[in-house]
């Protein structure tokens, strides 16, 4: 039965989606009360901001525009009592909105940031080939940054200038339709330029955070790298680079800067321009006794909020284009499909003890690497409790066999089976579990001892854990350690050597107890008297169990069921080690190179 390759390749001829800030609306969508009672508070301190000119208008006509003494005082300190009521009440308002809309954005982005995590998690080793993971840490944090300041800040702003613009164009139509009417057709003209220019401001916003990722990724690589920059004496190489990528970074900001600036500018100068000369015609008016005062007043304050509005807007404008081309690259990564994924309907398995594997006539080609088969019509089959050992030169296909069996790639032709079952016809989570595996350069988490043991098992109990340990060799270096178990070793386990890295990950293997090991040059790191006592702990976990094992040091496989010898991708001897030797072929070359070399 082939398997289906589900490739994600970058050059996919798939049409390329359009992103815009419409897809943020499946992480808003659980919050519509929250977004409800934001718009409702949003609009009650819009409103009553458009009665605070009419309330000036009455204190200027009633009050002070009436020099007649039987006016009572008491008319005047009810408006201002008024006034101070409709301040209280929007400072109110505003701060309710204020906090919701905050509490809005904080909540969407941790669940953005979570969602993409989640996403990325879940995509096969292919994926990463294209994209740097340091790309990705500098989207799940630059990028939510602004989408969060959009959604808790900016969107908020925005509908409020909306809200704020569009009353006060009504209130300015009521007070004087005639200078309304000039200051509208006057506004019209400036919509063109502000569309024109914030496009552009999407469009550099991408192409900054582009290059801010790319320092990012950069900068990631190398600090994961130090002892292979120093000791080559590269600092200030490596330095120059980051450098100079951190400029390609400021111009690009600077170039998207720069166009916001003009747009602010374009529309501050229009929009002033244009009320400054319709309040000259308003001030004619007044003095030709077609106005009264208190209407200008209030005119000039609408005229301000309108003014206000569009400066706010235009701004706005340019944060949601900044944060559309955040969008674009974030949601790239959550819509980005896994190559690698469940059948519809997964065949439950079955409690398994012991696993017999079965590769026929599997090819296999990277994706990044098309034209070479990393594996060519390749059929292998391990007996149940079986020990097999793949041997051969660099880049025979050893560790493509263990990539295949985990499902990290799918084959192009061929099947592989446990136990009969395509694997392809089991739940991922159910294949793994199956499994347990010591790489040759093993991952050491930012943890203490027990919890890196235990991550192969994580309700195993201290007493397991540690048992594991003692059967790895871990226990002989514990007392070396400030706090024994419960040291911190560091990011990438730095404070352990790198055999005592490749005793806790074989710990972890054997705490895992999964029918299937794979041991990827499992000991390569450790000294002769050391690996002698780490291998009585592997063979006691080998026991019973479908054992594989890659070794370019062929005393470590001596003792295996049966040898399986590989170059260029096939399979070219299979034998125990004493038949190996009296054929003859790559491995009696290799042995007379080891054992007599």
């Amino acid at each position: 039965m082939a398997q289906a390759n589900n490739s994600d390749q970058p050059n996919s001829a798939k049409p390329k989606r359009v992103i815009s800030l419409k897809d943020l609306w499946p992480f808003l969508r659980p919050y519509r009360l929250q977004l409800a009672i934001a718009f409702v508070l949003l609009s009650l301190a819009s409103a009553t901001l458009l009665l605070v000119p009419l309330a000036f208008r009455d204190l200027i006509d009633v009050g002070f525009g009436n020099n007649d003494a039987t006016t009572p005082a008491i008319n005047i300190n009810t408006k201002f009592g008024v006034l101070f009521g409709l301040a209280a009440f929007w400072a109110l308002m505003v701060a309710s909105r204020f906090y919701v809309v905050s509490w809005i954005g904080e909540r969407v982005t941790v669940d953005l940031r979570s969602g993409v995590y989640a996403r990325v998690l879940r995509q096969s080793p292919q994926f990463f080939e294209t994209l740097q993971t340091g790309e990705v840490l500098s989207r799940l944090t630059g990028d939510t940054t602004l989408i969060q300041t959009v959604v808790g800040s900016s969107a908020s702003m925005g509908l409020r200038s909306l809200f704020q613009f569009t009353g006060g164009m009504i209130m300015l139509a009521v007070t004087s339709f005639y200078l309304f009417s000039i200051n509208i057709g006057l506004m019209i003209c400036l919509i063109f330029p502000i569309i024109l220019i914030g496009r552009s401001v999407k469009k550099l916003s991408r192409e900054s955070q582009d290059r801010i990722a790319d320092s990012s990724a950069m900068a990631g690589e190398i600090l994961n790298a130090m002892p292979t920059v120093q000791s080559n004496t590269q600092e200030t190489r490596e330095i120059d680079r980051f450098t100079q990528s951190a400029q390609l970074s400021f111009l690009a900001a600077m170039r998207r800067t720069k166009v916001r600036a003009l747009l602010t500018a374009v529309i501050i100068t229009a929009v002033m321009g244009t009320i400054i000369f319709v309040l000259w015609l308003g001030a004619r008016q007044v003095s030709e006794g077609i106005m009264t005062g208190g209407e200008l007043a209030s005119f000039v304050l609408y005229a301000a909020m309108v003014a206000g509005s569009v400066s706010t807007i235009a701004q706005v404008w340019g944060d949601i284009m900044r944060a559309a081309g955040a969008t674009e690259r974030l949601l790239e990564l959550l819509h980005a499909e896994t190559a690698i994924t469940d059948t519809p309907t997964p065949v439950p398995l079955a409690s398994v003890s012991q696993a017999d594997i079965q590769f026929t006539d599997v090819t296999f080609y990277y994706p990044s690497r098309p034209a070479n088969p990393a594996l060519n019509n390749v059929s292998l089959h391990i007996n149940a409790g079986e020990t097999l050992a793949l041997v051969g030169p660099s880049g025979a296909g050893k560790t493509t066999i263990f990539q295949l069996l985990l499902r990290f790639y799918e084959t192009q032709s061929g099947s592989i089976a446990i136990n009969g079952q395509a694997i392809n016809e089991i739940s991922l989570d159910d294949l793994r579990r199956l499994i347990a595996i010591v790489p040759q350069d093993p991952v050491i988490f930012s943890a203490n001892v027990l919890e890196n043991i235990r991550y192969g098992q994580p309700n195993a109990t201290d007493e397991a854990v540690i048992a594991a340990a003692n059967a790895a060799q871990v226990a002989p270096f514990i007392p070396q350690l400030p706090d024994g178990y419960n040291t911190f070793l560091g990011e990438r386990g730095t404070r352990l050597s790198g055999g005592q890295r490749q005793r806790i990950a074989i710990a972890r293997a054997i705490l895992k107890n999964a029918p299937i090991l794979l041991l990827d040059e499992a000991t390569s790191a450790l000294d002769a008297e050391s690996e002698i006592l780490v291998q009585e702990g592997l063979n006691a976990a080998m026991q019973n169990r479908t054992t594989l094992i890659i070794a370019h040091r062929l005393a470590t496989v001596q003792k295996a069921d049966k040898i399986v010898v590989m170059e260029n991708g096939e399979v070219v001897e299979t034998g125990d080690a004493t038949e190996l030797r009296k054929k003859g072929g790559l491995y009696a070359r290799l042995a007379e190179l080891q054992f007599e070399g």
